[in-house]
């Protein structure tokens, strides 16, 4: 049986994680660590210097010590720092929590044509993420600003309203497909690919399909 350490940043990425493995994986362990200061102290200082890197790597380190199968980082702005702890714990699986939706995504795009349509709720996932997709894939983004706070509020409506806008704004740019940066947008994704009728990735659906095919493996 796989045990799958799951880290997170934001608390509201706890649920939908958890709630992808209990549907497409259920037989898997998960073990989940959160340290929600990290979002909010990257919001404030917009660096992700050697200190949090060295925040994310004794993440690491200690989720390697109880026998995780796999580690998944459901923080999305953080990329850099989950490299660091990629190349420190390898050959032990380390995902960033949108590597598998980028490529879902840019597979997508090479089949169907179009563009990427890239909807964030955090503000720095803007800054960092869109530098992980392929550079031949074209790419558009859209900040759904005031959703996070929404949900912060108990809000969900709001969020998912604000969502909705800023995935309507993608689409009328000529994006085929809309990958939603956070794993508490996929609570929107119904919405989204129904009021638009494009294709709509989630982060927490991609990275369980990507883990269990490479633990098959």
């Amino acid at each position: 049986m796989a045990r799958i350490a799951l880290i997170h940043a934001l608390t509201h990425s706890i649920a939908p994680i958890n709630d992808a493995l209990a549907r497409e994986w259920p037989d898997a362990q998960r073990m989940n660590l959160i340290d929600d200061s990290l979002s909010a102290d990257l919001a404030r200082s917009g660096a992700l210097d050697d200190a949090m890197t060295a925040r994310f790597v004794a993440l690491g380190d200690y989720a390697a010590t109880t026998a995780a199968d796999a580690i998944l980082f459901t923080c999305s702005a953080f990329g850099p720092c989950i490299d660091a702890v990629k190349r420190r714990l390898a050959p032990l699986p380390v995902l960033k929590p949108n590597e598998a939706m980028i490529d879902e995504a840019a597979a997508h795009v090479r089949a169907h044509g179009g563009r990427v349509g890239l909807l964030a709720t955090f503000a720095p996932t803007l800054a960092s993420m869109p530098g992980e997709f392929p550079a031949e894939v074209p790419l558009r983004t859209a900040l759904a600003d005031g959703a996070l706070d929404a949900l912060d509020r108990g809000d969900t409506a709001a969020h998912d309203r604000i969502a909705l806008h800023g995935a309507l704004a993608l689409k009328a740019e000529g994006c085929s497909v809309i990958a939603l940066a956070q794993f508490s947008l996929a609570r929107s994704a119904a919405l989204i690919a129904a009021t638009t009728g494009l294709a709509v990735l989630t982060t927490p659906d991609s990275a369980v399909r990507a883990l269990r095919q490479r633990l098959r493996r």
